[in-house]
């Protein structure tokens, strides 16, 4: 959703600006069909961190808590990076697979329609 200011010549200060970060960039993570979450997650991290950490530290760390995540099959899983289909290998970087300060990672597990199959 974009913000309008009420004043054509308002300039405030970008407080969430990549330069804020200290090298890192801000990464959100969200897991469709499975509203127990309202929103994507959001992580400061590096651009140089693999793809397999990103599976075996951050999704355990925003999802584990939900009943249906240790089904979850993360070769079947299936991706889109800024809503691209997407197609990550455990080896690249988050920087070669194009993730962009403030870009959104979102996934889907087929066979995994959110508790008791309610979304939620």
């Amino acid at each position: 959703m974009s913000v309008r200011a009420l004043q054509d010549n308002y300039r405030g200060e970008v407080l969430d600006a990549r330069e804020n970060f200290g090298g890192n960039i801000i990464v959100y993570f969200g897991w469709e069909e499975h509203q127990f979450f309202c929103a994507a997650k959001a992580f400061p991290l590096s651009p140089e961190m693999g793809w397999g950490d990103v599976i075996d530290q951050i999704m355990p760390e925003a999802f584990a808590q939900h009943p249906e995540f240790e089904k979850i099959d993360w070769s079947q899983a299936q991706w889109t990076l800024d809503n691209a289909p997407l197609q990550p290998q455990r080896e690249q970087s988050l920087q070669q697979l194009g993730a962009g300060h403030k870009s959104c990672f979102r996934f889907t597990t087929p066979g995994l329609n959110g508790y008791q199959g309610a979304g939620v």
